[in-house]
């Protein structure tokens, strides 16, 4: 393998290194690297029509690799230029928009997501193109193409509170979306027909299937599966049944992704050598699986894994209708240039995250683990063929599932071994009734057989659910250690085509640096830490002294503290279950006393260091810890705030 034989793989990194530089500095702004990409266009093109130009070729493929890099600080601009007037509502007044998808029910409202179509703004309508993610309880559903009319203002989503607590508003920005609203009776709607645009047919669509899966599938529990497992709507899955498949290691059975896309492509391209077409009509048929593909994407919400494999099987019919075959490397790094040309935020999105790494990891190390044993025995060979593509899925992305979940699942081989084939048949089976259900004796008949083929799967998660064991929980990894396990196994795919010498030193080195960053954070650590987490409820005081976590939480309840306190407490490797702080109500000033005189007056929500001075005082603000002036109290406000002493 010659890293040159693969111009889109060496195009990746430089273009992703480009728009993770924008995201850290502010340099240079849209009007200057317009200037900087138009100027080095000129140039590239003097050169390349200049046949005298010495060193010719190795100039052009610098200057190639700077466009590429301008670029991806382009794409970052060009996407903060066109969000930057939605990202402040302070004096929108009212506002006109369009609702663009059906309802989705919540405990105690319906979800939806309104585009702006006109503001008032200063007492002057002005067009605009934001999104608002809306809330309601209005007796009318909401329906795509509706428009409204909002008599109030939409609030800024905002940012989390608490350190390593999950970002909320990061996680709607990456889909253009900046702010929220509860509509009470502030609306009115101006047309309330239903739309037939052609971006709402799919939603229409949508729902249509949705509904018939719900009226074939006679079992309650199987119907759930399917609406996830075919539309990918998870929405509707059981609390009980979706941690069954997270410890079986199955979950992303239930988030359509490429897994989906390839059976669907496999179920077609099946077809194709019975039908025994001229080579003109296999060409047809492949553009139409193509198209069916794409349907399929679009149909199921273009998540970044169904859009990676829908690319890379259109990619593949491409070769094939041309009778070549196309280098899966260079493949998946097209796909992921296109996805980042049209959406660069898409690579700080888990889904894209791990969709690459599972393939990477499959093409790479799974004919590794492959050539450890060849069975004899054909079912043998097939059962080793899908543990050695789960062992490389699951090699390349645990790090990084540890490092956002902190989950690993202990039996997710047994569980891939047992739920991907019955997942197999349960897509041949659906794919037919999403077709052909409307068919009277045809979908009850299909809608018979796939209900009893998911309440099968549901058995035997069940019972992989029952083995004691199945999780390994409240794990973390930095992401050094992240970054090192990536490239041990990525010397292990290359181990057999390199000069290992090389490798040796390479890998020698970097354990060093690892070593090192491993040792600094280590010595760093403070030997006493007071953090106070911040809750709409109230808040929580950590007290981590000696190796030991104490605790004080006012007003948090339980199911609060998992995503608010938690996060933190396993980042920092603290202890699941601290020890209650030492508590004595005393009758001057109501004032708690804490380890190391450490004095809480609840009444006015301050802090007050006694026997200590703190060392360093920080809050969080936007992500990051901002440093404060040192003084002798502190006063329990709206962001989580830390106190080393």
């Amino acid at each position: 393998m010659r890293f040159a034989d693969y111009p889109f793989l060496r195009y990746l990194p430089i273009l992703i290194g480009g728009i993770l530089l924008s995201k850290r500095i502010s340099f240079p702004d849209f009007g200057l690297v317009l200037i900087l990409l138009g100027a080095g266009l000129l140039i590239y093109g003097l050169i390349l029509y200049n046949s005298k130009f010495p060193r010719k070729g190795l100039l052009l493929g610098e200057i190639g690799y700077v466009l590429l890099f301008l670029t991806g600080i382009f794409l970052v601009r060009l996407n903060e230029a066109s969000n930057a007037a939605f990202q402040n509502f302070v004096t929108v007044e009212e506002y006109v928009a369009e609702v663009t998808q059906y309802d989705v029910a919540k405990p105690n409202s319906f979800e939806n997501l309104l585009q702006i179509k006109a503001i008032l703004k200063d007492g002057v309508w002005i067009e605009s193109d934001e999104k608002v993610l809306v809330y309601h309880q209005s007796e009318s559903p909401f329906l795509p193409g509706q428009i409204i009319w909002v008599k109030s203002e939409p609030e800024p989503v905002s940012a989390p509170s608490n350190p390593n607590e999950f970002n909320y508003k990061g996680f709607l920005a990456r889909k253009g979306i900046y702010s929220r609203q509860f509509l009470s009776k502030n609306f009115v709607f101006l047309d309330s027909s239903i739309s037939t645009k052609p971006q709402h047919v799919l939603s229409h669509l949508r729902l249509k299937i949705g509904t018939l899966l719900q009226d074939k599938i006679p079992d309650p529990d199987s119907e759930q599966i399917a609406l996830a497992l075919l539309l990918g709507q998870k929405q509707y899955l059981d609390p009980d049944i979706r941690a069954g498949y997270v410890q079986a290691g199955v979950m992303h059975i239930l988030a359509v992704s490429g897994l989906h896309v390839g059976i669907i492509y496999a179920l077609f391209l099946m077809l194709l050598k019975p039908l025994k077409l001229s080579k003109k009509w296999a060409k047809i048929y492949l553009l139409f699986v193509v198209l069916l593909i794409w349907i399929y994407a679009f149909l199921t919400g273009l998540s970044p894994s169904v859009v990676r494999a829908a690319t890379m099987f259109s990619l593949l019919s491409l070769g094939q209708m041309r009778e070549r075959k196309p280098s899966i490397f260079n493949i998946l790094a097209f796909s992921a240039m296109l996805m980042i040309a049209l959406n660069p935020d898409v690579i700080f999105e888990v889904g894209f995250q791990l969709s690459y790494l599972a393939v990477g990891g499959i093409v790479l190390i799974q004919p590794l683990i492959l050539n450890w044993w060849l069975p004899s025995n054909r079912f043998l060979e097939y059962l080793w063929q899908l543990t050695s593509v789960s062992l490389a899925a699951q090699l390349s992305t645990f790090p990084l599932s540890v490092f956002y979940f902190h989950v690993f699942p202990t039996y997710f081989l047994l569980g891939n071994l047992l739920i991907i084939p019955l997942a197999f048949i349960i897509m041949q089976v659906g794919v037919p009734l999403m077709l052909l259900g409307w068919i009277p004796i045809v979908g009850d008949i299909l809608g018979w057989i796939l209900s009893w083929l998911i309440w099968l799967q549901n058995s035997v998660i069940q019972l992989i659910q029952m083995i004691p064991g199945g999780k390994l929980d409240r794990l973390t990894i930095d992401f050094s250690s992240m970054i090192l396990i990536w490239i041990f196994l990525l010397i292990w795919a290359s181990w057999a085509m390199s000069k290992r010498k090389n490798l040796i030193y390479f890998l020698v080195v970097l354990t060093l640096i690892w070593s090192g960053i491993q040792l600094e954070k280590e010595v760093s650590k403070p030997s006493q830490e007071l953090l106070i987490y911040q809750s709409k409820e109230g808040y929580a005081i950590d007290y981590h002294f000696g190796g030991k976590l104490y605790s004080w939480n006012q007003g948090i309840k339980a199911e609060s503290l998992s995503y608010l306190v938690d996060p933190n407490r396993i980042a920092n490797q603290w202890s699941r279950f601290p020890n209650p702080m030492f508590i004595v109500f005393s009758d001057i000033g109501k004032k708690s006393i804490f380890p190391s005189q450490i004095y809480l007056d609840d009444s006015k929500k301050i802090i007050y260091f006694v026997s200590q001075k703190p060392k360093t005082m920080q809050v969080w603000t936007d992500g990051n810890w901002e440093k404060m002036n040192l003084r002798d109290s502190v006063t329990i406000g709206d962001s989580a705030i830390r106190i080393v002493f």
